[in-house]
C-alpha cells in the first residue's frame, strides 16, 4: 500500500465517513485523545444503556438492539480507553445492565428486536435476527472479557456460549468470528484451547459466507476477518499464500475515490457511506498491521 493510497483513505473517512469512525481513526492512526471517540458513541446511546439510532448502519432504528451494543463495544475496545474513562466504563456497565434487562433467563440476547420493522432496514435484517445465537452473544462476551469487564450478565452469556460450543458449532462465518473473539478472551483459558482447537475443523467445511478464494467477488468473511493481525491467535490457521493473497485483494479493491466497496445493499446512501467508512477503516488498520 502507497502513501498515496494511505492519504486517499484517510480523505475519503474526513470527507464521508461518519463522525464515530473519523474520531476512531485519528486514534488509532494520529494518537488523537481517545475521549473524542468515546463522545462520538455516546451520541447513539439511549436513555436506557442500550445503543441504537443506527450505529450498526444496517437498520435506521433508534431503539437500543445488541448487535448496536455490539458495534458500541467495539469502538470502545479499538480506542483502548476502557478503564482508563469513567464515562467510558460507564457506558459499558449502563450497556451490560441494558442486556441483562432484555435478556431470556439463560443469558442469551438476540441480534435484534422486530422493532426494527418499523424503520428502513436492509432485506437481510428480518427475523433470523430475534433467535439467540452465537452472533452475537460470542461477540459480546468477547468485547467485554477483552475488557476485563465483569457484570452478572456476562457471567451467564459465558457459560451460555460455552454451552452452544462445547456441542458443536453449526452456525455461519459471522458467528464463527465471534466465536474465535470469544476464545481468544474469555478468562477460562483450558476450556478455551480445547474449542479452539476444532477451529480448523470448522473453517474446512467451511460455514456460509466464508470466503477463502481471494479472487471470489461476493459477498463474505475473508481469513482477514479473522485474523486480522499478524499477531491474531488465529493466523495460524492460515497459511503464508493465503494471507497474502487476501491482502493483495484487499488493497486492489480501494476505489479511484479512495475509498473501500461493499457487497451488499444497506437501506440508505447515508447508510451506504457509513459503510464505506466503516470498511475503509478496516482496510487501512489490516493492511497496516500486515505492513502493507
Amino acid at each position: 500500500m502507497t502513501t498515496d493510497a494511505y492519504t486517499a483513505g484517510r480523505e475519503f473517512l474526513d470527507r464521508e465517513g461518519r463522525l464515530v469512525e473519523r474520531r476512531l481513526a485519528a486514534v488509532i492512526f494520529d494518537g488523537a485523545d481517545p475521549s473524542g471517540a468515546v463522545d462520538a458513541v455516546r451520541a447513539y446511546r439511549n436513555a436506557d444503556g442500550g445503543f441504537g439510532h443506527g450505529l450498526e448502519p444496517d437498520k435506521r432504528c433508534p431503539a437500543s438492539l445488541p448487535i448496536d451494543v455490539e458495534f458500541a463495544l467495539g469502538v470502545l475496545l479499538a480506542a483502548d480507553i476502557t478503564g482508563q474513562s469513567r464515562d467510558a466504563d460507564d457506558m459499558v456497565d449502563g450497556a451490560c445492565d441494558w442486556l441483562a434487562s432484555v435478556a431470556a433467563p439463560d443469558g442469551a440476547v438476540p441480534s435484534a428486536f422486530p422493532v426494527i420493522e418499523r424503520y428502513p432496514r436492509a432485506e437481510h435484517w428480518s427475523d433470523w435476527a430475534y433467535t439467540p445465537a452465537l452472533n452475537p452473544n460470542a461477540g459480546l462476551a468477547g468485547r467485554l472479557h477483552a475488557m476485563a469487564v465483569r457484570h452478572p450478565w456476562l457471567n451467564r452469556a459465558t457459560e451460555w456460549c460455552w454451552n452452544r460450543l462445547e456441542s458443536g458449532f453449526d452456525e455461519d462465518a459471522h458467528a464463527l468470528g465471534e466465536v474465535l473473539m470469544f476464545l481468544a478472551h474469555v478468562p477460562d483459558r483450558d476450556r478455551a484451547e480445547a474449542v479452539a482447537a476444532h477451529v480448523g475443523a470448522w473453517l474446512a467445511k467451511p460455514p456460509r459466507w466464508y470466503r477463502a478464494d481471494p479472487a471470489d467477488p461476493a459477498y463474505g468473511q475473508t481469513p482477514l476477518h479473522l485474523a486480522p493481525t499478524p499477531d491474531s491467535p488465529w493466523r495460524q490457521l492460515f497459511d503464508d499464500a493465503t494471507i497474502d493473497g487476501h491482502l493483495d485483494r484487499l488493497a486492489a479493491d480501494q476505489q479511484p475515490d479512495g475509498g473501500w466497496p461493499i457487497t451488499w445493499e444497506p437501506p440508505s446512501l447515508d447508510s451506504t457511506l457509513a459503510w464505506r467508512g466503516i470498511e475503509t477503516l478496516r482496510a487501512l488498520r489490516v493492511l497496516r498491521a500486515y505492513g502493507r
